[in-house]
């Protein structure tokens, strides 16, 4: 008898998580590893926000709360969407879940039917085209490269949409490339999404805080009011305010889609932690001087690594807008051979060899739909970048 149901089939293991998961086994087993293959801040959350969580324990804070979160919290979430990007989300157009991933879950889940298909630009974070697959959807990848700035234009959108398309799915910024749309770029894509009423967008803004030489993402519902009908608007607090264990992710959506992705919630993991609410409403409300401290130091490592991987031999790093991510095109290393006998042909090959013979871990491009290249997350010091940078150059020198 097979144990498993077809639809786990449809799936594979996050390939950041296996990668990470190496990573730890070497270091565990004595060797000197450099993780740059890990997707969350290596600050600590801000004290004011730890009190916070701290003040609600005390307080006895400690029981269920509404599926969709306690309606302080939804509050904050909705001045949070008002103050930073002129959204009108009422607290019952807000979902809060168990990190961001849930709300893809639940908002895939509750309205795919089989058949039904997902634009997804790529790059692409690895859990879209899965979760899509789970909900018994069928993912659509869009590429775009390095000379488009890894972003899809207008052209590509249109051509991808079917009859049968039920989402637009967008990350801005983008896990793993970096790239964030400003709202002129935004609104070349609204016009068409405007021509398809029968679409649906979910916008990942969960990078947002972290843009780069003063450049501001924008959000679709902000460049094209008339598609809030139609929009999910999806945020938390992992990556602005280096919450990423507290696991706290939300939506601002149509009421009808919120209370469908709630009752979905409510026979799955029901509310998430009391505390971590708590917390999050000190998050949003709260000082935000944190934020610009930490984009600071991101901006920072991120020129220096971008500077240092293009002085590789066969390596060419675009510049991203936002996120802690680059996503170098090795291209030009592939069909060689490492100095310790691996042969390199492909983005796999590239990293697992990096690994083992450099101890810098990363992550291939082929996990993110998108070979020919691997994603560095620069989400660690300047001076493990610069060793990791350096380990890089040396492997990259030593193709033969």
């Amino acid at each position: 008898m097979h144990l498993t149901a077809e639809r786990l089939d449809r799936v594979s293991p996050s390939q950041t998580i296996v990668i990470t998961a190496k990573a730890r086994a070497l270091k565990a087993a004595g060797r000197d590893v450099i993780s740059l293959s890990v997707g969350e801040p290596d600050f600590e959350t801000p004290r004011n926000i730890k009190d916070a969580a701290i003040r609600a324990i005390e307080a006895g804070d400690t029981r269920y709360t509404d599926v969709a979160g306690t309606k302080a919290l939804r509050e904050a979430v909705s001045r949070k969407f008002k103050r930073d990007s002129g959204l009108d989300y009422s607290a019952d157009e807000i979902i809060v879940s168990t990190g961001g991933k849930q709300v893809i879950f639940n908002a895939m889940l509750a309205t795919m039917q089989a058949g039904d298909e997902a634009i997804i630009p790529a790059p692409c974070w690895v859990s879209y085209p899965d979760i899509v697959a789970l909900a018994e959807g069928t993912p659509v990848i869009v590429p775009a490269g390095q000379n488009q700035g890894f972003k899809i234009n207008a052209e590509q959108l249109e051509a991808a949409i079917t009859p049968k398309t039920k989402w637009f799915i967008l990350n801005n910024p983008c896990n793993p490339t970096g790239a964030a749309y400003s709202a002129e770029e935004l609104k070349k894509l609204t016009d068409v999404l405007m021509r398809h009423p029968h679409v649906w967008v979910f916008t990942d803004d969960i990078y947002e805080k972290l843009a780069y030489d003063g450049f501001k993402p924008a959000t679709v519902v902000q460049v094209e009011p008339r598609l809030r009908d139609r929009t999910l608007t999806m945020n938390g607090c992992s990556k602005a305010y280096a919450m990423t264990g507290w696991r706290i992710g939300f939506a601002g959506a149509p009421v009808a889609l919120i209370k469908a992705m709630d009752k979905l919630q409510g026979q799955s993991t029901s509310n998430t932690s009391s505390i971590s609410q708590a917390a999050a409403i000190e998050a949003l409300d709260g000082p935000q001087d944190s934020i610009e401290e930490m984009r600071q130091a991101f901006e920072g490592r991120r020129n220096l690594v971008v500077a240092a991987l293009n002085t590789c031999p066969g390596v060419r790093c675009h510049t991203p807008e936002g996120a802690f991510y680059v996503y170098p095109d090795i291209r030009g290393c592939l069909g060689k051979t490492s100095a310790g006998g691996a042969l390199i042909k492909d983005d796999e090959a590239f990293v697992v060899a990096l690994l083992e013979e450099q101890g810098v871990a990363a992550v291939h491009g082929s996990a993110f739909m998108f070979p020919g290249h691997f994603r560095i997350s620069y989400a660690t010091s300047n001076e493990l970048l610069t060793e990791a940078c350096a380990r890089i150059k040396t492997f990259c020198e030593g193709l033969r």
